[in-house]
């Protein structure tokens, strides 16, 4: 009896070993990056990212995505030093390109957009020149207007810049006449306004956008998984229109026609 006690508690072993030698653990870097990303050091992380990595759990067993908590000004160091195996929603412009990396293009569209607090006879050309203006801001970004710098000092000597990290912060001091500009996040910008219609009918909104996102999935020479198939996840996810649906419920549209099959 003994030993076909411990013969079944070897098989038991060897099958939890087997099981855990299955699922690659993916490291994936992240940092408050709303609506991508929303407090992803506390227990409550949110927005897009997570609910993509669960979506890949859930579709199959060779890997198993975790999100590892990161900041804009070390996201970059940490991905080559391997402290995770990739990062997502990067954008060319954003000073990655001394990083040791190989990048995936992901197709996904995205924007940044001007708003101001809305005023009579105040358009679409109040936008022309940001020079003079209160900027309002959100620290550690990469702006167009700028040069795409985003030291702090820089930002605020040239253009009387305001530094927060919160949209919300930026969009509210327009409204009490504390800033006269903010540049927000074309996706997040329309989750505020479904949240607070009141408050956006408040806001006007340019047409002419700083920055186009050009989304890219960045991964350490050594990652776990490879770009490609990586790729092949996200087709597999989108097989049955999973990938469109979270891209639409987070105001974010799939530009490579994979959703249009």
């Amino acid at each position: 009896m003994a030993r076909l006690l411990r013969g079944f508690l070897l098989v038991l072993m060897l099958f939890a070993v087997s099981t855990t030698q299955a699922a690659q653990e993916v490291r994936v870097g992240a940092y408050h990056f709303p609506p991508y990303v929303i407090k992803p050091e506390s227990d409550r992380v949110g927005g897009l990212l997570p609910e993509l990595l669960q979506a890949l759990n859930q579709l199959q067993s060779d890997y198993r995505f975790t999100l590892l908590a990161t900041s804009t000004m070390r996201r970059y160091r940490d991905l080559q030093s391997g402290r995770f195996d990739l990062i997502l929603f990067e954008s060319p412009a954003w000073g990655w390109q001394g990083t040791e990396h190989t990048a995936l293009d992901l197709h996904i569209e995205d924007a940044e957009v001007y708003v101001a607090r809305l005023q009579p006879g105040r358009d679409e050309h109040y936008f022309d020149e940001l020079k003079g203006k209160r900027l309002a801001l959100y620290s550690g970004y990469h702006y167009g207007f700028a040069g795409f710098n985003s030291d702090k000092q820089y930002l605020t000597d040239e253009f009387d810049a305001v530094l927060t990290y919160s949209h919300d912060s930026n969009l509210m001091m327009l409204l009490r006449g504390r800033a006269d500009v903010a540049v927000v996040t074309r996706a997040y910008l329309r989750t505020y306004q479904q949240r607070y219609p009141e408050q956006s009918s408040a806001l006007l909104v340019s047409q002419r956008v700083d920055q186009v996102y050009q989304h890219q999935a960045l991964f350490r020479l050594q990652s776990v998984i490879s770009p490609q198939r990586f790729a092949d996840l996200l087709k597999q996810l989108n097989r049955d229109q999973q990938l469109a649906s979270l891209l639409r419920r987070f105001y974010l549209r799939d530009v490579s026609g994979q959703g249009d099959d």
